[in-house]
């Protein structure tokens, strides 16, 4: 649908003004010709903009849920007397508060995202920009939001199993390959929308067609 509607606008920037409001025998003008042919189109790209949309904010909620509670459960426990935790002062345990709340934020702008697009109105202008912009913004920091994840898993097992290297690069090895295999399922999404949304122009105007 974004596809169609970039070539749409283009053939109108080149054409004279009296084209685009003249009538057809029906009485309808090239945008109520656009709009009735690409009727089932648009209701095929609403479908999928919110099938996607639903699957990516079950995702990011499940991450803002667990990335919350990790706050709050931090490796080595908090001090009974000032209630701060026992190893901030420790290098990797930065690390691991860092990776958490990026990902944590990351996660909720994700969410936010999707929720704009389930809530969207889905007009056909919306196809061209907003849509695939919300779209790429979301898969974007839902990536994001996956790789810290995983970083603060990781620095949450050194810190636990202090340099036990035989126990945490299976356990390591073992939890990257669904997240690897999620990534890998939308990266290609997220790249054809991007290219597709901020690529130059499809028509390539050297000179002026019309006078």
């Amino acid at each position: 649908m974004q596809r169609e509607l970039q070539w749409f606008k283009e053939i109108q920037s080149i054409v004279p003004e009296w084209c685009k409001k003249s009538r057809n025998k029906d009485g309808e003008t090239p945008s109520d010709v656009f709009t009735k042919s690409h009727k089932e189109l648009a209701k095929q790209g609403e479908e999928w903009m919110k099938d996607t949309a639903s699957s990516s904010s079950v995702v990011g909620s499940l991450i803002i849920t667990i990335m919350f509670a990790a706050l709050f459960t931090v490796p080595g426990g908090n001090n009974q007397e000032t209630g701060f935790p026992i190893l901030l002062g420790k290098k990797l345990f930065m690390v691991f508060l860092i990776s958490d709340a990026i990902s944590l934020f990351a996660a909720s702008i994700s969410v936010f995202m999707f929720l704009g697009i389930l809530t969207s109105r889905y007009a056909e202008e919306d196809f061209l920009a907003y849509l695939p912009k919300q779209l790429i913004l979301g898969l974007s920091t839902l990536f994001i939001s996956i790789a810290t994840m995983m970083v603060t898993f990781s620095s949450a097992l050194l810190i636990i199993l202090q340099g036990r290297w035989s126990v945490i690069l299976p356990i390591i090895l073992i939890a990257a390959p669904p997240v690897t295999l999620a990534m890998r399922m939308q990266a290609p999404v997220l790249v054809d929308i991007f290219i597709s949304t901020y690529r130059p122009g499809i028509l390539v105007k050297t000179k002026k067609l019309w006078p």
